[in-house]
């Protein structure tokens, strides 16, 4: 099955909650008025789409279709395809600093955060795996050391894809388990060293300064790597998503996101509002529990399985 069925049938239950009651709308009005903008406005956010983002959709397709003197509601949808094309690809930055060119030759350190139950450990399995099948030597940091299991799980996932791994007793200092990590990198070789970090909820302050002290380890032992801070969000937590990525990039600069679970979700709609609002480009998206799941986020592709008959 290609990648684009596979990406049309996970987003089925945010079709059914978004096109399809679009769909539905337009056909009903005759003519276009406030009323229609209106229960378009509520369609959208129930897609869970944020307020700021649906506004800023219906106020410019209420310009769109006074400049261009159109009157039939079902060309309404081709603008908003249009609209929402334009949103969520406006920033599509999506390879990986580790994957470039220009940063080949040096320690590629990638920093993965994100609350737990997000599927934070299992992407960065994933990660792990796509980058050794592109020639990458790598090596992964259980610095999520409040969480027992969370170290056995990416023992299991290094054991899998065939990467080297350093873990300390459940407890440790995640700081000192970086240190450990950056210069065992550097004495075996490693081209990329993925940082798995503890997931506590992002309301609570003691979680986001150990993030800013593996921050410190990494500035201090690496100050020539390449560091590339990922967030994991899954995506059937909806709209909270967009606060979680807020809290966090306020501690942690964000570079990139990976957006999970987004197959079954009817919630998919909150990447829209995630594209739109944040300066973050979603990286990568995951749409089923396999290894190769873990696929680059194309929002051309997204919008085209949200739209497609």
């Amino acid at each position: 099955m290609s990648f684009f069925r596979r990406l049309k049938e996970g987003l089925s239950a945010t079709k059914e909650k978004l096109t399809k009651q679009i769909d539905k709308l337009l056909a009903s009005f005759r003519k276009i008025d406030e009323e229609l903008f209106e229960q378009l406005e509520e369609v959208l956010i129930e897609s869970d789409i944020a307020i700021d983002t649906v506004m800023q959709i219906t106020e410019q397709l209420k310009q769109e279709v006074k400049i261009n003197n159109i009157s039939d509601p079902k060309q309404i949808r081709d603008l908003l395809k249009k609209k929402l094309m334009d949103m969520i690809t406006k920033n599509s930055n999506t390879t990986l600093n580790a994957l470039k060119d220009d940063y080949k030759d040096k320690l590629n350190i990638i920093l993965v955060v994100g609350v737990n139950g997000t599927g934070k450990t299992t992407s960065i399995g994933k990660l792990a795996g796509m980058l050794t099948g592109h020639n990458k030597k790598v090596l992964l940091a259980a610095a999520d050391t409040f969480r027992a299991a969370a170290s056995e799980q990416l023992i299991e996932w290094a054991k899998r894809t065939g990467v080297d791994i350093v873990a300390h007793k459940s407890g440790a200092d995640p700081g000192a388990v970086v240190y450990d990590a950056i210069h065992a990198s550097v004495k075996r070789g490693a081209d990329v060293l993925i940082c798995d970090t503890a997931g506590r909820l992002h309301t609570k302050s003691n979680l986001m300064e150990e993030l800013k002290k593996i921050s410190r380890v990494i500035g201090k032992e690496a100050p020539d790597a390449i560091v590339e801070t990922l967030l994991v969000i899954d995506a059937s937590a909806g709209q909270n998503s967009l606060v979680q990525a807020r809290v966090f990039n306020e501690y942690v600069k964000i570079d990139g996101i990976i957006l999970t679970k987004l197959d079954g979700t009817a919630k998919g709609g909150m990447v829209i509002s995630i594209c739109n609002e944040l300066d973050i480009p979603v990286k990568y998206i995951g749409i089923g529990e396999k290894a190769d799941d873990l696929r680059p986020f194309d929002g051309k592709s997204f919008i085209e399985a949200l739209f497609d008959n």
